[in-house]
């Protein structure tokens, strides 16, 4: 990707300083993983069992771990490395568990941990055509993003998106295959494996297409099926969550979280505009909600405006 600087109406390439060092990617990444991923760093350079895991993240929104490991050369498979690096997670959760817990100073138990998000994300300055065309299915639990740092300390970082809707489980080849043993645990969801997993009417699914259909094009909205929601972000963060039940959809606007302490004394909460009074408030120790249970249309457009509020900010 190219950036340029607009100056009197004039656009001026702006030219990229590669990173000398595998290490200076990992340094910059470490630093900011809340802010580029929306991710905690836990620890970095992680070894077990003759692996060596470049940083280790925990997702709180998601109750999962992230892998993240960085490259500047393109003699690798992400495929073998990204599959061996969750295998290893799989069968030493413990291990796993007593990194964070060091780490973080917290307790978290194996019960706490949601396996089947975890996710391996590959870094580097840029993948060739082999590495893209790899994880080029619709279900593959890694994401590659290309970073490029430019003068005056610019940075870009841009996630190679997959195009097919193909399934890497054509893949797993003998009943040994890590695919395979991986793909049992972990599983990259859509939005329709999260409507079939909680088994809802048709109605519930018509009208999630509608209200999908009323926010799709608002700026830098993206949408992350998890098990037992749909997460809309803008700029990697979550705005707001849309939980499946078998009558209704549970709209669910974050208001304030805090993992590391009681929401309570966290200043700048958001604050719902609600003249109508459609939401109620729902809070524990680490977040606070607005919630409406979306029964049917008859307010979906005043529920619209509600949740842009939240996504503006």
């Amino acid at each position: 990707m190219d950036l340029y600087n607009l100056k009197n109406k004039k656009l001026n390439l702006i030219d990229s300083k590669p990173f000398n060092l595998e290490k200076d990617i990992q340094k910059v990444v470490e630093e900011n993983t809340q802010e580029l991923f929306n991710i905690d760093f836990v620890s970095s350079e992680f070894s077990l069992n003759d692996f060596r895991i470049d940083s280790l993240c925990y997702d709180e929104e998601n109750n999962s771990f992230v892998i993240i490991e960085y490259k500047k050369g393109k003699s690798y498979s992400v495929i073998d490395q990204g599959y061996s690096y969750l295998s290893l997670m799989l069968n030493n959760k413990s291990d796993f568990i007593l990194e964070y817990n060091e780490n973080k100073k917290n307790n978290l138990k194996r019960d706490d941990v949601d396996w089947s998000s975890s996710k391996v994300i590959f870094i580097s300055p840029s993948f060739n055509t082999y590495q893209k065309n790899s994880v080029n299915f619709k279900d593959v639990p890694f994401e590659l993003w290309e970073i490029k740092k430019y003068k005056n300390n610019l940075i870009s970082l841009n996630q190679h998106l997959p195009s097919s809707k193909e399934s890497i489980q054509i893949l797993e080849g003998t009943k040994d295959s890590v695919i395979k043993d991986v793909g049992k645990e972990v599983k990259v969801y859509t939005e329709y494996d999260t409507f079939r997993i909680k088994n809802v009417g048709e109605g519930v699914l018509e009208l999630y297409e509608e209200l999908k259909e009323k926010i799709s094009d608002w700026e830098d909205i993206k949408f992350h099926p998890k098990r037992n929601y749909i997460g809309v972000w803008k700029n990697r963060k979550g705005k707001f969550y849309l939980g499946p039940r078998k009558n209704y959809i549970k709209i669910s606007i974050v208001r304030r979280v805090s993992y590391s302490g009681e929401v309570k004394s966290v200043k700048n909460k958001f604050s719902l505009d609600d003249p109508k009074k459609l939401f109620h408030e729902w809070n524990n120790k680490y977040k606070e909600l607005y919630e409406y249970d979306l029964k049917d249309n008859k307010k979906l457009d005043y529920l619209v405006l509600m949740l842009k509020q939240k996504f503006d900010t």
